[in-house]
């Protein structure tokens, strides 16, 4: 599918990976719908791609992707202005990265499943008739290597994106006889300001080595590349496949390198107190 010209839905547009990406759609020309709860970002954003001069368009929709509501909303003035819906983007969410006695029962953790997981779920649900109908479609579904390797303290997070990796794989063999692709993207870590809201803050200083570290761009540029091809599942930067190769097959070993490198020396104090 060439985006130029194509309806597309960004949902979490407002900053990092979700800004990058409807911009980069911009700069191919598309018609891009702004989700967000944060009106003020989507309209600056809106803005801009307006001003880039390739014949891009843009709607701007306040929306929390945690109100089935909102949902039907965003889909609804999506067709009222252009009449189709081609490309999904299911980039929203947020992550809460602590142990999980720590994490807050409401807010951390069923907070993170109302969007991460019943978000992504209930804008396909709301947007997939209308694909039916064309015959057509990409979804874009934003996953995280934590949908393939689950790691200490990203316990509700990576539930989550494992969550969103069934129903990604899922839904794909549902609605390819439809001339529609599911593509799932596996980023390593991603300079943005996830770590800031996720809290964060670890005395091994364990973090993404920076020769892997990618930038919001680079996710955004292989998100309009899956829209031409599709793959099922493109996990960047590929060095990540070792991780996950050695998870399957290896997971004894990488169990207790976590543990005794990470998990021990971060909770050091607490299990001398016991």
């Amino acid at each position: 599918m060439d985006p130029k010209g194509k309806v597309v839905i960004v949902t979490g547009a407002s900053s990092g990976i979700g800004e990058a990406t409807a911009r980069q759609f911009g700069r191919e020309g598309s018609k891009v719908v702004l989700a967000a709860r944060r009106v003020d970002k989507l309209q600056a954003l809106a803005d801009e791609i307006n001003r880039m001069g390739s014949g891009a368009e843009t709607l701007v929709v306040q929306a929390d992707l945690s109100k089935l509501e909102d949902i039907q909303s965003l889909v609804k003035q999506t067709m009222d202005k252009y009449g189709r819906i081609d490309i999904l983007v299911n980039n929203a969410g947020f992550g809460r990265i602590d142990w999980l006695e720590k994490l807050d029962p409401v807010k951390d953790i069923q907070g993170q499943f109302d969007v991460n997981v019943m978000g992504v779920i209930q804008t396909t649900r709301q947007v997939l008739p209308v694909m039916i109908q064309q015959r057509s479609g990409s979804i874009i579904q934003m996953c995280s290597m934590a949908g393939l390797v689950a790691t200490p303290t990203y316990t509700v997070y990576a539930a989550c994106k494992h969550a969103v990796h069934g129903f990604s794989e899922a839904l794909r063999r549902e609605v390819k006889p439809w001339g529609i692709d599911v593509s799932m993207v596996y980023p390593g870590g991603v300079a943005t300001e996830f770590g800031a809201h996720a809290g964060i803050n670890r005395k091994t200083k364990a973090t993404t080595p920076k020769f892997m570290l990618l930038t919001a761009e680079q996710v955004a540029e292989a998100v309009v590349s899956l829209v031409r091809r599709p793959r099922r599942m493109w996990i960047i930067p590929w060095l990540w496949s070792f991780t996950v190769w050695m998870n399957r097959n290896l997971n004894g070993v990488v169990d207790n390198t976590t543990i005794n490198r990470f998990t021990i020396p971060e909770r050091e104090d607490e299990l001398k107190a016991r």
